[in-house]
C-alpha cells in the first residue's frame, strides 16, 4: 500500500464485528496492520498505545461517540488522520466530523473497495508530509498574510491564525498558486489526495472555514469563481481620493 517500506498501521474502531472483521480483512490484504477496538474507550486507548497512522472511525459507539473520540484525539495533541463512519449521511454531521479534524467520512453501507481507496489517499498525503525535509519549507507570502511551513504558523496582519492541518495544508495550496483559479477537482487531488467524484462540499466547507478565520482580520482574499473553482489574490490597495481631484 505505501509507497516506502515502512508499513502502515491502521485502527479500525467499530462496535459491529463483522464490519471490524471486514475491513481488517481488506487492509490486510492491502498490506496493513491492523488493530481494532469496539468502543470510544477502547479507541483512546489503543491510539496512544499502538501509535496508529491512520484510524477508521465509527461515529456511534456504545460509550463515547466517534466524535468524542477524535475531539480527545486532537486535545492530547494527536494529530492521526481520521476517517469517520457514519451512517448519518446529513451535512451538519459531516461539518461537525470535519471541523473536529476528522480528514474524510464514509457513509454506511459502505462499498469496501471506496474505503481501501480513501484509506490509501490519505496514507499517501501523510506519507509525503512526513518525508519533506524542513529546509525544503517554504515562508509563504501573500499581502499581509504570512504562512511559515516549517514552523506550522500562520499570521495575517501580524495576527496569529489557529487552522487545523487540513486548513493550513489547503491555505498553502491556495497561497503557492495565487492568483490562478483552481477547481474543486485540482483542490481535492492535492490537498486531500482523492480522485474527482463529485466530492466538492469538503472543499467548500474547508474553504468556509479558512474565511471564517481570516477574513475578519482584513479584506477578502479568497474569492469563488462560480461554476469553476476558488482563488487566493492580495487585496487591492483602496484607491487615493486625492488622486482623484483635478
Amino acid at each position: 500500500m505505501a509507497e516506502n517500506t515502512h508499513i502502515p498501521k491502521v485502527l479500525v474502531v467499530d462496535d459491529e464485528p463483522n464490519i471490524r472483521e471486514l475491513v481488517q480483512v481488506a487492509l490486510s490484504f492491502h498490506g496493513c496492520t491492523v488493530v481494532t477496538a469496539a468502543t470510544g474507550k477502547q479507541a483512546l486507548r489503543s491510539a496512544e498505545e499502538s501509535e496508529p497512522d491512520l484510524v477508521v472511525l465509527d461515529v456511534v459507539l456504545p460509550d463515547l461517540d466517534g466524535f468524542e473520540v477524535c475531539r480527545q484525539l486532537r486535545a492530547r495533541g494527536n494529530e492521526v488522520p481520521i476517517i469517520f463512519l457514519t451512517a448519518r449521511d446529513t451535512s451538519s454531521d459531516t461539518v461537525q466530523g470535519l471541523a473536529l479534524g476528522g480528514d474524510d467520512y464514509v457513509t454506511k453501507p459502505f462499498s469496501v473497495e471506496a474505503l481501501v481507496a480513501r484509506i490509501r489517499a490519505v496514507l499517501r498525503r501523510a506519507a509525503r508530509a512526513g518525508q519533506a525535509e524542513p529546509d525544503e519549507a517554504e515562508t509563504l507570502r501573500v499581502g499581509d498574510l504570512e504562512l511559515d511551513e516549517s514552523r506550522w504558523t500562520v499570521h495575517r496582519a501580524g495576527t496569529p491564525v489557529e487552522l487545523s492541518p487540513t486548513e493550513f495544508r489547503l491555505l498553502a495550496y491556495l497561497m503557492r498558486h495565487q492568483g490562478r483559479v483552481l477547481s474543486r477537482a485540482q483542490l481535492l487531488e492535492n490537498v486531500w489526495g482523492w480522485d474527482y467524484a463529485g466530492q466538492s462540499q469538503i472543499v467548500e466547507t474547508y474553504v468556509s472555514y479558512l474565511r471564517r478565520k481570516l477574513d475578519p482580520l482584513g479584506p477578502p482574499m479568497i474569492h469563488t469563481q462560480r461554476g469553476v473553482g476558488y482563488t487566493l489574490r492580495p487585496p487591492q490597495p483602496a484607491p487615493d481620493p486625492a488622486a482623484a481631484r483635478p
